[in-house]
Order: structure tokens, then C-alpha cells, then sequence
């Protein structure tokens, strides 16, 4: 890392390149968002601790997921924000490969733990009398440990490949924040190993998994459609369906990023999706599972029902 500083030691993070009055109109609302993302998230992570009725495989990953939300917003929204009031926007090479690093830590965590939820969801679904014996605290801990881990070995591996690169000039990464691809452009170096662990980093985490949840999710939707009781396979569908969406969104903007070729106008779309992917997704996430959520919605009655009476 000291043969790179002594060429390049800061970066210079482009952005929208807006006029100031319509950036300090974007930070106060980007500001909002986030602020409400970080509180949506909380406040999830809070009912599934306090509330004995969510102490449940499905709300213990739903915990992590809050928490890699919280993460992956904060790893690279603050700086964003920074940006948008100041001229100098300027980041120092370390900072810059240690936003590059949490950023796709907790990306990958996410992308995991999503799969990993989708399989909890086929264990209920598929194999109900076998779900609290399959399902168990033990697995579900170590499933959410080997997330964790997976994804930030994961990410470990891409900066240390990334710091094996000489940047001499020039500076400027066209995006919000340090985003592998859009560093990768200012390497004064042959950069295809880097270009070959992100696709096979792209296969492994986001193809291979969505694969293996449709794969899931069309014997969940055989087995709901076997349910002889219509609320049963209303309930069903509706925690199924949060989980869905939440997928969708993740690995449909991700597989666009990451996975579809270059073009003219990919680094101006790449921001967009970019920003969605860090400030909206977070506050999405717990959105679509409180509203579809019956155990959710009633545990914040509950929460809130018990305050009123204090």
C-alpha cells in the first residue's frame, strides 16, 4: 500500500456534479432518508429483541439483515452527504479502500443472509413438522456466523487485490463513493485478475444463489398451492412474498451493476442505482417487512400499547 500512496494519496469523488442549490436541496433529502432508514431499521432490530413472539428463526436473520442494513448505509451515506455541501471532495486513498471494503463486506453479507432466509422460509414451507428440529438454534447461528464471515473474506480478498495496483493518475472516480469498478478505471496497471474475481465473485454470490431461491421458491409456491386452508396459504404467500421483494431489489440492481456489460451511459446509471442500492434499499427493507407482516405489525402494537400504559 506504500508504493500506491506514494503515487496517488487521495481521491476525488466526482458525484451528480449539480448546481449548489439543488445538491443542499439533495442533502437535506437524502438526509431525511437516511435518518429514517437508520430508525426503520432500529426499530425492527428492537421488537424482534423485546418481543418473546419474534424469537423465531425467520426474525433472528431478520435481526442481522437489520443490522447489515444499518451498516451498509453508514459505510458510504455519511461521505455522500459531505459531498453534497462541500467542494472539496476529496478522500485519501485509505479511507477510500476501507469504504471499497466495508461497503462490499456488508453487500455480500446481505446477499447471503438473503439466501440464507429464503432457505428458512423452504424448511417452514416444504418441511413443517421437521422445521424446529432442522431449524435449529445451533444451524441458524451458524448460518448467520458463516454470512458474516463469507462475506467479508470475500470482500478482503477484492481490496487486497485492489491494493496490489499502482494509481498513478487520474484521480477523479466518477461515482458517489469508492466503488470497485469505478476505482478499477484509475489503476495504471493491467487490472484482469481484479476483472476475473468480480465475475467470479458475480457468479458465486448473486447468480448462483438467486438460482438456487427460484429453484426454492417453486417448491414453496407447490407447497402453498397443497394448503387446504385459504388463510394458511394467504399467510403463506404474504411472508413469502416480503421476502420476495426484498430479493428482487437487491439482486436485480446488483445484477445490473455488476453483471451487464459496459455502455455509454453505465457510470451515470451505475450512480443512480448506486445510490438506491445504499440509501433506499436499507430503508425499503424494513418497510416491506413491517407493512406484509402481521407478527410484526402486531408486535409494534404491543410495543406501543405497553409504553401507553407505563
Amino acid at each position: 500500500m506504500g508504493s500506491n500512496q506514494s503515487w496517488v494519496t487521495e481521491f476525488v469523488l466526482v458525484g451528480f456534479e449539480l448546481s449548489a442549490d439543488v445538491e443542499v436541496l439533495l442533502f437535506w433529502i437524502f438526509s431525511l432518508f437516511y435518518i429514517f432508514s437508520l430508525l426503520a431499521n432500529s426499530v425492527i432490530l428492537g421488537l424482534i429483541c423485546l418481543d418473546m413472539s419474534l424469537h423465531t428463526p425467520m426474525y433472528f436473520f431478520l435481526s442481522h439483515l437489520a443490522i447489515t442494513d444499518m451498516s451498509y448505509a453508514s459505510s458510504n451515506v455519511p461521505k455522500m452527504l459531505a459531498n453534497l455541501l462541500n467542494q472539496n471532495r476529496t478522500i485519501s486513498f485509505v479511507l477510500c479502500i476501507m469504504q471499497t471494503f466495508l461497503y462490499l463486506g456488508f453487500a455480500h453479507t446481505e446477499c447471503l443472509l438473503l439466501v440464507v432466509m429464503s432457505y428458512d422460509r423452504f424448511v417452514a414451507i416444504c418441511h413443517p413438522l421437521q422445521y424446529t428440529v432442522i431449524m435449529n438454534w445451533r444451524v441458524c447461528t451458524v448460518l448467520a456466523v458463516s454470512s458474516w464471515s463469507c462475506g467479508f473474506i470475500l470482500a478482503l480478498v477484492h481490496a487486497i487485490l485492489l491494493l496490489r495496483l499502482p494509481f498513478c493518475g487520474p484521480r477523479e472516480v466518477n461515482q458517489l463513493f469508492c466503488e470497485i469498478m469505478s476505482v478499477l478505471k484509475l489503476a495504471c496497471a493491467d487490472t484482469w485478475i481484479n476483472q476475473v474475481a468480480i465475475i467470479a465473485d458475480g457468479v458465486f454470490i448473486l447468480v448462483g444463489p438467486l438460482c438456487l431461491m427460484l429453484v426454492s421458491y417453486m417448491r414453496i409456491v407447490w407447497a402453498i398451492l397443497k394448503i387446504q386452508s385459504k388463510e394458511g396459504r394467504t399467510k403463506a404467500f404474504s411472508t413469502c412474498l416480503s421476502h420476495l421483494c426484498v430479493v428482487g431489489l437487491f439482486f436485480g440492481i446488483a445484477m445490473v451493476v455488476y453483471m451487464v456489460p459496459d455502455s455509454n451511459q453505465r457510470e451515470e446509471r451505475e450512480k443512480i442505482l448506486s445510490l438506491f442500492h445504499s440509501l433506499f434499499n436499507p430503508m425499503l427493507n424494513p418497510l416491506i417487512y413491517s407493512l406484509r407482516n402481521a407478527q410484526v405489525k402486531g408486535a409494534l402494537y404491543r410495543a406501543l400499547q405497553k409504553k401507553r400504559s407505563l
